[in-house]
């Protein structure tokens, strides 16, 4: 048994020397000292020596155990010492070299066409408001003038969470919550995000942004109307803008229309982005619907109010030539970079 320590200890002393790696050495000790390892097996058959011979060869085996432990242990210290000093090495930092300039990041798109009109309403005396985008089916589809049939209201077409509640579909609800605690003159407009059950294409996503305007007083127009918009339309897309109105129909305005502005690419000439047509439908707006009115306890014999509403998507979509509406979701540096 003698020997055969002696063979262990030299043999274990040839391995530590030849290791590279901490998992190596770990190996070595699992193969002598371990549970299963060659000198755990022979300690547990001391128990055939003699009493003379036990002894001596436990002796013997504690310090073969001892001296391979102390070998492993100043190896280990060895290794994880050569480990550190390659990582210093190929972590070195020359302090003496100029330092990377860090990019600062632009604003969105959408931030900067959402920041630019809300300055120009604020500058004709809006005031903005906001609210939530879980919304109650009253506010968002009853208090609007919305027929139980009308085709908004189908599950395919809203994202309901219960019957009552659901993500809102328009900024409008607020405009009804605005005229329930603010008595008349008012003029507010409402950006937020909303939702729709549409596909994910160029032109459309299940959630988009919309800026939605209100005024309400005493013998307000269509006049009114029109005259606010053209102002608008000429600030946000030049002073050689023009719009037109054509007839359209909204459950919540009456008379109703959706604006066109000429082409802000080509001048009103005809280009690919306004179908050769020279005009660009930009909103939709009307006369605030009486029904409307007297839901949200105003007198609309006393008084009378235009109401306007635009997808932000589409007007920063239009303003900086964006052929994709995804592009501005996918936070690609490349693209932001450009703005």
């Amino acid at each position: 048994m003698k020997d055969i320590l002696e063979k262990i200890k030299n043999e274990s002393i040839i391995e530590i020397d030849k290791v590279e790696s901490i998992q190596q050495l770990e190996e070595i000790r699992v193969k002598y000292l371990g549970k299963k390892g060659q000198l755990t097996q022979l300690l547990r058959g001391m128990g055939q020596l003699t009493p003379e011979e036990r002894p001596v060869v436990g002796q013997l085996a504690n310090e073969v155990r001892d001296l391979i432990t102390e070998k492993i242990e100043q190896t280990a210290y060895c290794l994880k010492r050569k480990d550190l000093e390659k990582r210093l090495r190929s972590e070195f930092i020359d302090v003496t070299m100029p330092g990377r300039k860090k990019k600062l990041g632009n604003r969105h798109p959408l931030t900067k066409v959402l920041n630019e009109i809300e300055d120009i309403f604020i500058g004709m005396g809006f005031s903005i408001v906001e609210g939530p985008e879980i919304e109650k089916t009253y506010y968002n589809f009853d208090a609007l003038n919305h027929s139980k049939y009308h085709p908004a209201r189908d599950m395919q077409d809203t994202f309901y969470i219960t019957e009552d509640l659901l993500l809102r579909t328009q900024t409008s609800p607020n405009q009804v919550r605005t005229m329930e605690r603010q008595k008349p003159p008012i003029r507010v407009i409402v950006p937020g995000k909303v939702y729709r059950s549409d596909e994910i294409d160029a032109t459309h996503s299940p959630m988009f942004h919309q800026i939605e305007g209100l005024v309400v007083d005493k013998g307000i127009t269509m006049a009114n109307l029109k005259g606010t918009l053209d102002v608008f339309a000429k600030k946000l897309f030049g002073e050689q803008t023009r719009t037109k109105f054509r007839p359209h129909h909204f459950p919540f305005t009456e008379p109703s229309a959706e604006m066109d502005c000429t082409c802000s690419a080509c001048g009103g000439e005809g280009c690919r982005i306004c179908k050769n047509t020279g005009w660009i439908e930009i909103l939709g707006a009307g006369m605030v619907h009486p029904n409307v009115l007297a839901n949200c306890g105003i007198d609309p014999e006393e008084y009378s109010g235009f109401a306007f509403g635009m997808g932000l998507d589409r007007i920063a979509l239009l303003k900086y030539d964006i052929s994709d509406l995804r592009l501005m979701f996918e936070n690609d540096k490349r693209f932001l970079e450009q703005f």
